[in-house]
């Protein structure tokens, strides 16, 4: 059975009642927002046209707040986006029964490449398609209103209710760790199930999943670089801390050779704490600070295993 279960994905919900019952009454509160709001900026009719994907969207912001495919640019790119490109498909491709699922398509491709994944928005993109006259008469009209205001509607209701209660936070960037730092110990599969137990909010990722990353960003972490850290005009580095403490500074600006440690270097904060910040300080100070090099690769800075050869 265990392995059955495993197979079907069926997911061990950690979730106390509370916040089960929490997350229902919010997707209540959200579509009674989106219709009541529909209806009174832009009338009966566009409350008649409140679309079904938002029924799929309030699991997300109600149920899952805190998953990356909950956040308020996923929710908004991911719906107007795949309402223009619907609405262009029945414009261009109307006539054609492979429409819909190029509409789908294409959505699915933009939702991509744009990174504000939300599946929901397949279905806005589908609708605009297949949902009928009344709805292709609206025309780009279609993407305002009922989608850019339906949006509007659920986002506000998502940061008001999720907000009211402690352990959620919405979007996720509000939520602070407030643990003191200390050294990583060996965790188990159980520690993660607790923790995600504590938590008492759904997470869109299993224990196991939690376990797996765990180990190999240790294992990472344990490639060490060589005991004199090589610095170079234009490169990115980081202090190695994590959460607020987390940080990446570029050498902006330095003299010829940084091998010496009073050797001049300008650096400015391009990631993590102090914003902007761009300041003047000598090698030293600079390998005292930094742990290691790192690159952005796909929008996520990467770290850089030195080895003498690196430049």
């Amino acid at each position: 059975m265990s392995r059955i279960i495993e197979w079907l994905g069926i997911e061990f919900n950690t979730t106390s009642h509370k916040d089960k019952v929490i997350s229902g009454v919010g997707a209540l509160v959200g579509i009674a927002c989106v219709f009541f709001i529909c209806r009174s900026v832009a009338g009966d009719f566009t409350a008649t046209l409140m679309l079904a994907s938002m029924g799929a969207s309030a699991v997300l912001l109600f149920a899952v707040p805190h998953g990356t495919l909950s956040q308020p640019w996923p929710l908004v790119g991911g719906h107007v986006i795949s309402a223009v490109i619907g609405v262009s498909c029945q414009q261009l491709l109307g006539h054609w029964a492979i429409a819909p699922a190029v509409a789908v398509g294409l959505a699915v491709a933009a939702m991509c490449y744009l990174r504000c994944i939300h599946p929901p928005g397949g279905a806005t993109a589908l609708a605009a398609v297949i949902g009928g006259a009344e709805v292709h008469e609206l025309g780009y009209w279609y993407v305002v209103a009922p989608v850019a205001l339906n949006v509007a509607a659920i986002l506000m209701a998502a940061l008001v209710f999720n907000n009211l209660f402690h352990w959620r936070r919405y979007p996720s960037s509000l939520m602070r760790s407030n643990a003191p730092k200390s050294q990583a110990p060996s965790l188990t599969h159980e520690d993660f199930a607790a923790a995600m137990h504590e938590l008492d909010t759904y997470v869109d990722v299993s224990s196991e999943e939690l376990s797996q990353i765990f180990d190999k960003a240790w294992a990472h972490a344990r490639h060490s670089d060589s005991d004199h850290l090589e610095l170079h005009k234009g490169h990115y580095y980081s202090n190695g801390e994590t959460g607020d403490l987390w940080c990446i500074r570029q050498v902006f600006d330095a003299d010829d050779d940084l091998g010496p440690d009073k050797a001049k270097l300008i650096y400015r904060n391009v990631a993590g704490v102090s914003g902007e910040q761009t300041v003047l300080c000598t090698a030293k100070e600079f390998r005292q600070w930094a742990k290691f090099r790192v690159i952005n690769t796909n929008g996520r800075w990467v770290k850089v295993v030195q080895t003498p050869v690196d430049h």
